[in-house]
């Protein structure tokens, strides 16, 4: 009994049904045949709820649902989600789906209406677009069913409660890794430059021709065989690339419901796929102010999980970043020269000045790569058409602000600093097309 109480509902349509037959049962007072009317209406709609009840309850399991959500959420995508519904009754019937979405999406009516012929299947998805890392919960499917008389309501509670991980954005790899092995960088007017380190593998000991290196003698081997024998190099082409992303305050901002942090995030995962791919060594480091989540550069067939799951746990509270400390940690811990992506934001000259002495200092023992946003909200301003002074004061400042991000990008560039300046969303992309054409003029 009390599992019918609790999957019972009585429909509007029976409420409005009732309200009507009151009516006529006031009016009857006044005319005498409207009061015997409104008793045999009363008697039918009685007799129709209980037929609707027998109706909806007929069957156990009248409705079936199967709800498939994916391994993980990717972070910023969109997610599909399908439901599979399917019609056990022998009659048509309608029903209201009503998905309890985690909280972070705060929608409390996510709500799919649906007719269903006799033991018709249909299936269903929507997508999801999470905006935070981390774990999501997903309740289950709440169905109310009615057949076509639509006075009674059965509930049914379907589909599993199940915990998902968020990770950073994983759907786009398949689509930057397309693009990163099948169109050509354009390198119109660039060219090869004379790498400034390198670093030598060894290959094979071969016996010594006129012409060798006499400093790759192998004495060892020399004795054994009674001849000169010398070592054989070959260049080792797997370079340590490190993305190195800044968790401070300077990356709180919001674009499109995605903070700067988040970006950079999905941009490393991206890029790592896209060096290991190209057989470079792909680490990474994050810093505020400490140094955390440190990935010694590397080509293990685990590196890309490795770097993954370090992304996914990756919190901070957007505290200053002490620069400082990131030279003094590379300079320690970094000793080949390798290319450092360096994920920040500098909104003026001033805020550049400031790191400028450790930015330089690390360019001197490695290739320097500074990643930072351009702001769309100002280009929006500066496209505006001034209504008042106050509109004309809001483009002057906007300009300003752009003008000093251009500032920023020709005095890195005064030291030997490479730079991108982009829009959030078209971080990933433009990363992975200078890694590129850095990569093809053997910067790297």
């Amino acid at each position: 009994m009390t599992k019918l109480y609790n999957s019972l509902f009585l429909n509007n349509r029976l409420f409005i049904c009732l309200g009507i037959i009151a009516a006529l049962f006031v009016i009857g007072f006044f005319i005498p045949i409207l009061f015997s009317i409104s008793k045999v209406l009363l008697f039918i709609v009685g007799l129709l709820t209980l037929i609707d009840i027998f109706i909806v309850y007929s069957q156990k399991q009248g409705l079936n649902l199967n709800r498939t959500l994916p391994e993980r959420l990717s972070n910023g995508d969109k997610n599909k989600i399908n439901i599979d519904l399917k019609n056990n009754y022998n009659i048509p019937i309608y029903t209201t789906l009503i998905e309890e979405l985690p909280y972070q999406f705060q929608k409390r009516d996510f709500i799919f209406k649906q007719h269903l012929k006799p033991s018709e299947e249909k299936n269903l998805y929507y997508n999801l677009r999470p905006t935070r890392r981390g774990t999501y919960n997903f309740g289950h499917v709440n169905a109310y069913v009615n057949s076509p008389l639509q006075l009674a309501t059965k509930k049914y509670i379907l589909g599993e409660i199940k915990e998902i991980k968020c990770y950073p954005s994983f759907l786009k790899l398949k689509e930057f890794d397309i693009k990163a092995f099948t169109s050509k960088v354009n390198t119109v007017g660039s060219k090869k430059v004379r790498r400034l380190g390198h670093s030598l593998e060894f290959e094979q000991i071969k016996e010594y021709v006129s012409g060798d290196d006499i400093r790759t003698l192998n004495w060892k081997a020399t004795a054994k065989r009674n001849q000169l024998m010398v070592n054989q190099y070959i260049e080792e082409k797997s370079q340590p690339i490190y993305s190195i992303v800044d968790k401070g305050r300077v990356m709180q901002m919001n674009f499109n419901q995605l903070t700067l942090l988040d970006y950079a995030i999905n941009a490393t995962l991206a890029i790592s796929n896209v060096i290991l791919r190209k057989q470079d060594k792909a680490g990474m480091l994050t810093f505020s102010n400490k140094i955390e989540d440190l990935i010694v550069a590397d080509q293990r067939n685990s590196q890309m999980n490795l770097i993954s799951e370090t992304l996914h746990n990756i919190k901070t509270d957007y505290s200053e970043s002490d620069f400082s400390l990131l030279y003094a940690t590379i300079k320690r811990k970094i000793t080949s020269r390798s290319l450092l992506i360096i994920y920040t934001n500098f909104e003026t000259m001033d805020a550049l000045n400031r790191q400028l002495p450790y930015l330089r200092g690390l360019a001197k023992n490695h290739l320097l790569l500074i990643v930072f946003f351009k702001n769309t909200e100002l280009d929006a301003i500066t496209n505006l058409d001034a209504q008042n002074i106050q509109d004309v004061y809001d483009k002057v400042i906007a300009e300003k602000f752009m003008y000093e991000k251009r500032q920023i990008v020709n005095e890195l560039k005064k030291y030997g600093i490479q730079s991108i300046l982009t829009k959030p969303e078209n971080l990933t992309g433009d990363t992975i097309n200078k890694y590129l054409s850095l990569k093809s003029r053997g910067l790297i």
